[in-house]
C-alpha cells in the first residue's frame, strides 16, 4: 500500500511538472532544503554578488529560518497541495536547482536540458553509511531501489569538501568520476569569519553568563530511535558533575524527542544545560572546549578549530551491524574512543590531545573548505550567466 501511495504521488508530481514545464525558464535559483546552514550561506553570497531570484522549498522544521530572509519560502513534500503546486511551478521554471538531501520527486521529473541542478548535501563528511550502501536496503522492494537510483542520477554534480567524501558519494550515489564540484562546504565558511565566530560566542554567553569561566563540554550524539526511553539515556550526568566539579559545564545538544524524555529532565545543579535553543550546531562550536560525539558529522567541522574530541560509541557493535560505517571506527577517529561515562570522565581529566592526528583528520575531510566555499560555489554554479 505504501508503494502504491508513493507511485500515485509521483505520478501527480510528474503531471503537474510537465504542465508548468511549457513555461519559459526564469533567472531563478530554487533551493529544496531540509537543513538551513549550507543553503543560507549560499543564499547570502547569491544576494551579494548576483541578481538571481531565490526561492526556498522547505521542510517544516526549517521554513521559519528561510522566511526570515524575506524571500519566497514554501512548504514542500508535506501534503499541502496548494504549496506543493506552487513549489512544482518554481521547480519547472528555474534555471538553477539546489537540493541538500534525498528527495523522491527527483525520480518523477525531467528538467529541461539547460537547467543546472546540484546536490550540496547537509554535512561536511560521513561516518555512517547511506544511499546505495545503506544496510537497510536489503529490506526494500525493487521498485524502491529503482526510484532511489533515479533520484541519484538526477544530481548533475555534488559539492564536496574533500576527495575522501567524493569517494563516499561515488559508492553511495553511484556518482561517476567528474561529477563533483570541489568548492568546499559552504557552511564551513563560518569558521574562517572572526565576526561570525565572535557573535556566536556573545549569543551563547548572553544566554549562559555563568559559564564564561568554565570549560564547555558539548555532547552532540547521533539520534537513535530508542534513545531517551526506558531509562536508556547513555550519560550519568550526576556522576560527571561529581567527578568534574565546578570547572566544567556540559551542554547537551540532543534531538528534541530525546530532550523531552524523562531521562533528560534531571536536576543538573548548574552543571548541564540544554543547547537546543541554538538551532545551528555550528553556533555552539566556538565556545566548545571538548566535543563528545559518536557517528555524527560534527567532528569534521569541529576539527577546523583543532580542539579536543572524545568519541562515545557505546553501541558500536549494534550500530555497525544495523546502520553500517564507512571506516574502521577505532582507527579513524581523531581522539580517544570510550564506552562508559567513567571512560569519558577519565579522558576529560587526562586531557591528552594529539594535534597532529586532529590536523590529519581536518585535512582528510576539509581539503577544499578554506573559508571561501560559498563564493566559489556561486561563481561555479551561476557562472557566466551571471554576466
Amino acid at each position: 500500500m505504501r508503494e502504491l501511495a508513493v507511485s500515485l504521488y509521483l505520478i501527480a508530481i510528474k503531471m503537474v511538472f510537465q504542465l508548468f514545464k511549457i513555461l519559459p525558464l526564469q533567472k531563478k535559483v530554487v533551493f529544496v532544503a531540509s537543513f538551513p546552514e549550507n543553503n543560507l550561506f549560499i543564499y547570502r553570497e547569491l544576494k551579494a554578488s548576483t541578481d538571481w531570484k531565490p526561492v526556498f522549498l522547505c521542510h517544516p522544521r526549517t521554513v521559519d529560518a528561510f522566511k526570515e530572509t524575506g524571500e519566497t519560502a514554501l512548504l514542500f513534500e508535506t501534503g499541502n497541495a496548494w504549496q506543493e503546486v506552487k513549489g512544482i511551478y518554481h521547480l519547472a521554471t528555474a534555471r538553477r536547482v539546489i537540493v541538500d538531501n534525498y528527495y523522491g520527486f527527483l525520480s518523477a521529473v525531467k528538467f529541461k536540458q539547460s537547467v543546472k541542478r546540484i546536490q550540496i548535501w547537509h554535512a561536511a563528511g560521513a561516518i555512517k553509511q547511506f544511499g546505495l550502501m545503506d544496510p537497510s536496503n536489503k529490506l526494500r522492494s525493487p521498485n524502491a531501489m529503482g526510484r532511489f537510483k533515479s533520484v541519484y542520477q538526477n544530481f548533475q554534480q555534488i559539492v564536496v569538501g574533500s576527495d575522501f567524501m567524493a569517494d563516499i558519494f561515488t559508492q553511495a550515489f553511484g556518482t561517476p568520476t567528474g561529477g563533483f564540484l570541489p568548492t568546499g562546504i559552504p557552511r564551513t565558511d563560518f569558521f574562517y569569519d572572526p565576526a561570525l565566530m565572535e557573535a556566536a560566542k556573545e549569543s551563547f554567553y548572553q544566554r549562559f553568563p555563568d559559564l564564561k569561566t568554565k570549560k564547555i563540554i558539548l555532547y552532540a550524539p547521533t539520534f537513535r530511535h530508542n534513545e531517551g526511553r526506558e531509562g536508556k539515556f547513555p550519560l550519568d550526568i550526576n556522576l560527571m558533575r561529581e567527578r568534574l566539579g565546578d570547572g566544567y559545564a556540559l551542554v547537551l545538544r540532543l534531538h528534541p524527542k530525546v530532550r523531552g524524555s524523562s531521562t533528560t529532565t534531571l536536576d543538573f545543579l548548574g552543571f548541564a544545560f540544554d543547547g537546543q535553543a541554538f538551532p545551528d550546531i555550528n553556533s555552539l562550536l566556538p565556545v566548545t572546549d571538548i566535543l563528545i560525539s559518536d557517528y555524527s558529522s560534527i567532528p569534521m567541522e569541529f576539527s577546523l578549530l583543532e580542539r579536543q574530541m572524545i568519541f562515545y560509541p557505546y553501541d558500536l557493535e549494534d550500530y555497525q551491524k544495523n546502520t553500517g560505517l564507512w571506516e574502521d571506527y577505532l582507527e579513524a577517529m581523531p581522539g580517544p574512543v570510550v564506552f562508559s561515562t567513567e571512560g569519558l570522565i577519565d579522558a576529560i581529566l587526562t586531557n591528552e590531545v594529539d594535534l597532529a592526528q586532529i590536523r590529519r583528520f581536518k585535512e582528510k575531510w576539509n581539503m577544499y573548505s578554506k573559508g571561501h566555499s560559498s563564493s566559489s560555489f556561486v561563481e561555479a554554479f551561476i557562472g557566466e550567466e551571471n554576466h
